[in-house]
C-alpha cells in the first residue's frame, strides 16, 4: 500500500468571495482525500517530474458557498489527473 502525505501550508484565493473560501477549502480536501486513496490503489503514480501549472480549462466560479465547494472539488480532481501517468 502506498502512502501519501501531503501538505498545503499557504493557500491565496484572489477574486474568490469570502463566503465561498472555507467551502473551497473543504471541498478541495475531501475531493484529494478521495481522489488520492483511489491513486494509491494499484493505480501506479506518474514518475516525479516538476509541474508548475494545470491546466484545468474552462470552470465556471459559480458564487456563495456551494460554488466554493465544486469549485475546490474540481481544482482535486485536476490536481489527481495531473498524477496519473
Amino acid at each position: 500500500m502506498s502512502r501519501i502525505h501531503l501538505t498545503i501550508d499557504r493557500i491565496v484565493l484572489r477574486g474568490v468571495e469570502t463566503a465561498a473560501q472555507k467551502p473551497f477549502i473543504e471541498g478541495l480536501q475531501s475531493e484529494l482525500s478521495r481522489v488520492l486513496a483511489d491513486l494509491t490503489k494499484g493505480t501506479r503514480l506518474a514518475p516525479y517530474r516538476r509541474t508548475p501549472v494545470l491546466k484545468m480549462g474552462g470552470i465556471q466560479l459559480e458564487s456563495g458557498p456551494t460554488g466554493g465547494k465544486r469549485f475546490g472539488t474540481q481544482v482535486a480532481r485536476t490536481i489527481g489527473k495531473g498524477l496519473k501517468p
